[in-house]
């Protein structure tokens, strides 16, 4: 079993392989994938779909000096397989040395820790800028996809490529869809190439002023060892048009692209998941039958989300029934945002959902083209939690600091079901704010909840006490009533706990109640302390005759770690605060 790899250490050891042997190194290859994927998962069909494009790329071009960039990089395993990683995925016992993107402190062969899309372009095009300044001489060659070229990013850096006078070239590998269906106008232009073979008149990458060229037979390995060697050392940018079946070698991934994606770890023969999701209650669930509802009884209603409808689990039937109630914009945020404030000043009722990581692209248009407007947007974020999403390239702790601080935008932080789906209505019908809405992370719970929310920064005292007061945020307000019974344990009376609902504020009334019969605010948040929610109550107390002690994440991007160990390692367990309380 793989006698093949084991025999790559480095690119160049392909140069000694026949033509039967490449062959079979790509089955190895695959084999590899599978002892990976079936154990812990990651991206199945984009990895799946390539591995002939990167035996040929690195047959071809001399990596390390030759500069590959992989667009999100979420199809770089076999890139890694071939750049002394190999063990990451034929040695159970290494998996862990491996993150599922490139990683420069992993090998020499990686030049940028990426994990989100639209990027390769313009990163490569800095790499190649610098080689023209050094006078060196080697090629720079950004991987991107079909799917990721919806990103305004990408744009701009094809804009930024179709003026370059130097070696650069631009493999679009295309597989005719990005996570779910591809949306857009491009889409039109990228099947009419792929139907007249590169041949078409309108061809949106010369449009750029890039040279191009395509191949149909995008995993034929001989065939692209040919299409590359031509464009090797070249003297001007091109575009490589490869034409590539996602999830190749598995006929579930190729049946069905979309759920493969990404995969959980699942059974090779069946396709079926290993791992039991339950099937029970979801905040995910919630929001589908919040919006499947909505949409039949109001027509001004509508989801839009920027190519990441899985996020919630909105699957191709649901997506059918919401008709024209569904937008797909691509990969593509910004306009995400635009399109909804738009809408809404025109009397629609948009409602935009993703994950916090991608809506950090948007920042300036929350702000400049919602915020300034105060147009009524409702906001939906997947995976702000810390126990959500743990890799350091799509980590959701920062979205408090980053979007509490945006004059205009109310943040709600439910913390339970009825909470949470409450929200959800209340926001859709107001007309004065923008609102984003944090989708908790933890296990669903029950408790009455207040219907109107209109009456901005109104915290709400779940259970009345006295001397200490936790205000315990969102999802983390389960945590706040574990700590509410250990210290009427330790101590002998019982705190105050508040459920403050917005993020984005602070009920500096409240506050003054406190001040009368507490000593020390606790403030516990799901996200990085510096910035967030908590320094907004610490800020108002800073001059008033009561403590605040904030506890949350420190400003570090996290990788890969456990998160019930890092809720220790910043000494925020329920066990550690008692501890502190001992000193106040």
């Amino acid at each position: 079993m793989f006698d093949i790899l084991k025999r790559i250490d480095k690119p160049c050891d392909l140069r000694g392989l026949s033509n039967i042997e490449l062959e079979n190194l790509a089955s190895e290859m695959r084999e590899a994938l599978f002892n990976r994927l079936t154990k812990i998962g990651g991206h199945f069909g984009p990895n799946f779909g390539i591995v002939e494009a990167t035996i040929a790329m690195h047959y071809v071009f001399d990596s390390p000096k030759d500069k590959f960039v992989f667009d999100v990089s979420h199809q770089s395993y076999p890139h890694k397989m071939l750049t002394g990683r190999r063990n990451g995925y034929i040695d159970d016992a290494h998996f862990s040395e491996d993150s599922g993107y490139t990683n420069p402190d992993e090998s020499e062969h990686d030049f940028f820790n990426v994990g989100h899309t639209s990027t390769s372009i313009a990163l490569a095009a800095g790499l190649a800028k610098a080689r023209d300044l050094k006078k060196s001489n080697e090629n720079i060659i950004a991987v991107i996809g079909d799917g990721s070229l919806s990103g305004g990013e990408a744009m701009e850096a094809l804009n930024i490529a179709g003026a370059m006078k130097s070696n650069f070239i631009i493999v679009v590998n295309d597989n005719e869809i990005a996570i779910a269906e591809n949306h857009g106008g491009i889409y039109e232009n990228l099947a009419h190439l792929r139907e007249t073979a590169g041949k078409a008149e309108n061809n949106l990458f010369k449009a750029y002023g890039l040279d191009y060229i395509y191949e149909e037979n995008g995993n034929d390995i001989q065939k692209l060892i040919e299409l590359f060697k031509k464009v090797k050392d070249i003297d001007h940018p091109i575009v490589v048009h490869i034409h590539t079946q996602k999830g190749k070698g598995y006929k579930y991934a190729e049946q069905n692209k979309e759920p493969w994606h990404w995969t959980a770890p699942f059974n090779r023969e069946t396709g079926l998941p290993k791992v039991n999701f339950g099937g029970g209650e979801s905040y995910s669930q919630m929001t589908i039958d919040f919006i499947l509802e909505k949409a039949k009884k109001d027509k001004d209603f509508f989801v839009i989300t920027p190519a990441m409808p899985g996020v919630i689990g909105m699957n191709k039937e649901i997506r059918e029934q919401l008709k024209d109630q569904y937008v797909d914009v691509g990969i593509a945020e910004e306009a995400a945002v635009a399109v909804a404030s738009g809408a809404a000043k025109n009397g629609a009722k948009p409602l935009l959902f993703t994950n916090m990581t991608f809506i950090q692209r948007a920042y300036d248009q929350i702000s400049q083209d919602l915020c300034i407007n105060n147009n009524p947007v409702t906001m939906v974020m997947n995976c702000s939690s810390f126990n959500i999403l743990t890799d350091v390239t799509h980590l959701g702790i920062f979205g408090l600091p980053a979007f509490t601080n945006i004059p205009n935008l109310v943040v709600l932080a439910p913390s339970s079901a009825e909470e949470y789906k409450n929200m959800l209505s209340w926001s859709v019908e107001q007309r004065e704010h923008p609102v984003m809405i944090l989708m908790p992370g933890n296990q669903v719970t029950h408790r009455e909840a207040d219907i109107d929310y209109s009456e901005i920064n109104k915290y709400k005292v779940e259970k009345k006490g006295s001397k200490t007061a936790i205000i315990a945020l969102g999802d983390f307000y389960q945590r706040g009533e574990e700590l509410f019974d250990a210290i009427k344990e330790k101590f002998s009376y019982e705190p105050t706990l508040i459920n403050p609902r917005f993020a984005s504020g602070v009920d500096k009334k409240l506050i003054q109640e406190l001040e009368k019969d507490h000593e020390l605010i606790i403030t516990l948040e799901d996200g990085v302390v510096e910035g967030g929610f908590g320094q907004k109550i610490a800020s108002y107390c800073g001059t008033r005759n009561i403590k605040v002690k904030n506890y949350g994440l420190e400003k570090i991007f996290y990788d890969r770690y456990n998160p019930e160990k890092l809720l220790k390692e910043v000494g925020m367990t329920t066990e550690q605060i008692i501890e502190d309380l001992k000193c106040f």
